[in-house]
C-alpha cells in the first residue's frame, strides 16, 4: 500500500513539474522573443514564417531608437512621473487605508464603498472631464498635471486597508493607553509593520504608471513632456510600423521594471500574501 502511495506521489510531482515548466515557457517566451528580435535586422523581424533566431545580429535597432527620438528625455520624464506618483500614492493610500480599517467614524463603510465603486468606472469615461479640468487649472504639459490626478487610487486604498485589518488591535490599544494619538500610532507603530504591503503597492503603482500610454499622451502635447510609452508610439504610424525600433525601445523600457521586481521580489510576494481580502 505504501508503495502505491509513493508511486502516486511521484506521478503527481512529475505532473506538477511538467505543468509548471509549460507555464514558465508560455510566460517567458514572449519576453525572450522580444529581446532576441531587438538584435535582428528589420527584414528578419517581419519575415514569414516567423523565426526565433536569425542568421546575424546587429545593434541597428537600438541606434535607430536613439537617433529617431530623444529617448533619454523620455526616460527622464517617465522616471519623474512614475516615481513621483508612486511615492505620493504609497503614503496617501496607506493613510486612507489605515483610517478605513482602524478609525471609527460615521459613514465609514458608505464612504469606503463609494471609493470601491470608482474602480468600476473606466478611464475612458473620465478622461475628457479630466483633460478639461487640468487644462483650466493651467497644468497641461507639466509634471504636477501628470502626478496630481494619480496621487491616490481606489485599488491602493483597498489593498492597504486589507493589510491593516489583519494586524492585531492590541498594538494600537496599548499605544492609546500610553497616551499616543492616531498620528503617532500610524507613523511609529503601524507604518513600520506594513513595509511588505507598501512595497507591493509600489510595484503595482510603478508598473501601471511606467507602462501607461493613454493617460500621459492625453495630458502632454509637447515633445519635451512625452513619457517613454507615448514616445515609442511614434514608431507606429497609420500606414507604416517600424517594428525594430519599437521592440528595442520596449526592451529598454522593460529593464527598470525587471530590475525593480528582482530586488523587491521577496517583499512583493510577502505583501501579496498578507494583503488578502478581509472585512
Amino acid at each position: 500500500m505504501s508503495r502505491i502511495f509513493a508511486q502516486r506521489r511521484t506521478s503527481r510531482h512529475i505532473f506538477s513539474n511538467v505543468v509548471l515548466l509549460l507555464v514558465f515557457v508560455v510566460v517567458v517566451f514572449p519576453f525572450l522573443w522580444m529581446v532576441i528580435s531587438s538584435f535582428k535586422a528589420e527584414k528578419d523581424i517581419i519575415t514569414y514564417p516567423p523565426r526565433i533566431f536569425a542568421a546575424s545580429y546587429t545593434l541597428e535597432q537600438y541606434e535607430r531608437v536613439f537617433n529617431a527620438i530623444p529617448l533619454l528625455m523620455y526616460i527622464r520624464n517617465t522616471v519623474i512621473f512614475a516615481f513621483g506618483t508612486t511615492i505620493f500614492s504609497i503614503m496617501l493610500d496607506s493613510m486612507a487605508g489605515y483610517a478605513f480599517a482602524r478609525i471609527q467614524f460615521k459613514g465609514r463603510r458608505v464612504l469606503f464603498n463609494l471609493v470601491l465603486l470608482t474602480m468600476m468606472i473606466p478611464f475612458q469615461i473620465t478622461m475628457i472631464p479630466l483633460f478639461v479640468q487640468i487644462f483650466k487649472m493651467g497644468l497641461l504639459n507639466t509634471f504636477p498635471g501628470l502626478i496630481l490626478p494619480r496621487l491616490t487610487s481606489a485599488f491602493g486604498i483597498f489593498m492597504m486597508r486589507s493589510f491593516f485589518v489583519g494586524l492585531p488591535k492590541d498594538l494600537e490599544e496599548a499605544a492609546r493607553i500610553d497616551g499616543m494619538n492616531e498620528v503617532g500610532i500610524f507613523f511609529r507603530i503601524m507604518l513600520p509593520l506594513c513595509k511588505a504591503a507598501m512595497l507591493s503597492l509600489a510595484v503595482f503603482t510603478m508598473m501601471g504608471n511606467w507602462n501607461d500610454l493613454l493617460y500621459p499622451l492625453m495630458l502632454t502635447t509637447t515633445t519635451e513632456m512625452r513619457t517613454l510609452p507615448s514616445g515609442l508610439a511614434m514608431f507606429v504610424g497609420e500606414r507604416v510600423t517600424q517594428y525594430g525600433p519599437s521592440i528595442a525601445g520596449s526592451v529598454i523600457s522593460m529593464l527598470p521594471l525587471l530590475l525593480m521586481y528582482c530586488f523587491a521580489q521577496k517583499y512583493f510576494i510577502a505583501g501579496i500574501a498578507m494583503s488578502g481580502m478581509k472585512d
